[in-house]
């Protein structure tokens, strides 16, 4: 069962990986005609549209059913939304279908009275609320009319608000939708309209589409997500090239807590990133004073890049690690802060944490060496997600994507994106989009799609010299692209 979030998200996908929303629309409409003209004894057919996809995939049924019996369109708006669902309607000029608009209203009556089927192909799974006119009164009559066989085109017309059809069957595409019973949706049948597999398998746009939390217009500094990093020590650039990608992914603020001997270096990459030293050249127990006030102060904590793996910082990594757990803040774990978490396993445990490691990563965390078969490594980093309740972004040749419920895999980056600092960017990402509360395993989707994406745009520019800088800068890009 998927969500009307889930819909939008297949169809942003099927168009991403080969599959354009037009030929889904064209696979639906004729998976209608096929059923009826199966399964349902009849010779006037009656087809109510509304003016978005739906109704779309309606004018597609009719132009099929069109060609074995007498089918009659309504048409509720004279202005039809989408582009697609325009051409489909257009191209029933080629066919015998007659169509009513809603200026014949008054006959509504009796197009239903000398109907023999009745489908109901107004409005999808987008809408709530209450019906407005005239869907209201055209759903009223059409539940009026007992002895009618009614088919509704995905969900029933109302199906979440506070009237709906009641139809003797519902085609809907791809898979059962929220909502849907045999009490308000009648006999469900599912049509494979061919919705890619890599649609579904893979990351693609639809996961940042839907996924990503746009500002409000009335949000004032910080309510857009403030992000704390604590790097930096031996690897002075790690922690600079995560907070520049978390702005460039639209943190309004960016701290990090770097050591002494570092600090200004960190500082000069950028003004917009807010620098605070710690007290030695290496992160200890006696910074955590510091880094607590500046946890207070954010809404999401990555820990973990260019720290390096001294004994006390590792101590430190442990206690910052259960503080900001215990503080219910969402952290990410990454780089050098992995292999600390590996020796005291346990403090992570059913927690909003995100770990980022790659294979060798993956073995300091847990004790296991992967294989290069991908169904194994499937199988076990999803079972050690469920196991400690956390949510695992195991960077590979194809990305696993898991919190141990969900699953997704990305394949969106190049060879090219091996250049160190990449695995930076990728956890500023992330950092940011726990920070503006998107969920873990919805961050990390759309994280891998917007790092991968924005890797491959520098990679037309930059070929196999892009540079992770490079791929921070093509952030934007791809979030004027697809937002």
């Amino acid at each position: 069962m998927i969500s009307r979030k889930d819909v939008k998200l297949l169809d942003i996908n099927s168009e991403y990986f080969g599959v354009p929303t037009s030929k889904l629309m064209e696979n639906a409409g004729k998976g209608v005609a096929d059923f009826v003209i199966k399964n349902i004894r009849c010779k006037n057919i009656l087809i109510f549209c509304g003016s978005g996809n739906n109704g779309g995939d309606g004018f597609v049924a009719a132009r099929y059913l069109s060609e074995k019996f007498r089918v009659t369109v309504y048409l509720l708006k004279n202005q039809i939304r989408t582009e697609i669902a325009k051409n489909n309607f257009e191209r029933l000029n080629e066919t015998n279908v007659k169509i009513y608009t809603h200026k014949d209203f008054k006959i509504v009556d009796s197009l239903i009275g000398d109907s023999d089927l009745i489908i109901d192909a107004m409005l999808g799974v987008g809408i709530s609320g209450s019906l407005k006119e005239p869907i209201k009164t055209i759903v009223d009559k059409i539940n009026s009319y007992k002895q009618k066989t009614i088919i509704s085109v995905d969900v029933p017309t109302g199906i979440a608000t506070n009237l709906a059809i009641k139809p003797n069957f519902s085609l809907t595409f791809h898979d059962k939708k929220e909502l849907m019973d045999k009490d308000n949706s009648g006999e469900i049948h599912v049509i494979d309209i061919k919705i890619p597999l890599d649609a579904i398998e893979y990351v693609g746009p639809g996961e940042l589409s839907v996924n990503f939390l746009l500002p409000k217009k009335e949000s004032h500094k910080g309510d857009n997500g403030s992000l704390l990093i604590i790097g930096g020590g031996p690897y002075v650039g790690a922690p600079a090239l995560s907070g520049m990608a978390a702005l460039r992914t639209g943190a309004d603020l960016v701290f990090i807590a770097t050591p002494k001997n570092c600090w200004q270096a960190v500082a000069s990459y950028s003004p917009n990133l807010i620098v605070k030293s710690l007290n030695s050249d290496f992160l200890n127990q006696k910074d955590i004073d510091i880094i607590k006030e500046l946890i207070y102060r954010s809404d999401a904590v990555l820990i973990g890049p260019g720290l390096g793996t001294k004994k006390e910082t590792k101590e430190a990594i442990i206690e910052i690690i259960e503080y900001v757990i215990g503080k219910k803040k969402p952290l990410v774990i990454d780089a050098d802060a992995i292999a600390a978490v590996g020796e005291q396993l346990g403090i992570i445990e059913n927690s909003d944490v995100v770990v980022t490691p790659h294979s060798g990563e993956f073995k300091d965390l847990t004790g296991i060496n992967l294989s290069q078969d991908i169904d194994n490594r499937i199988r076990i980093v999803k079972e050690w997600a469920e196991k400690l309740g956390i949510t695992i972004f195991l960077k590979g040749y194809v990305d696993i994507l898991t919190d141990g419920c969900e699953l997704k895999l990305n394949k969106i980056h190049n060879q090219a994106m091996t250049v160190g600092g990449t695995g930076d960017v990728l956890a500023g990402i992330i950092g940011t989009l726990l920070a503006k509360k998107v969920e873990p395993i919805n961050a990390i989707k759309v994280a891998a799609f917007l790092n991968g994406e924005a890797g491959n745009e520098a990679f037309k520019k930059k070929s196999y010299g892009l540079l992770a800088t490079d791929v921070i800068e093509e952030i934007p890009t791809i979030l004027k692209r697809y937002l």
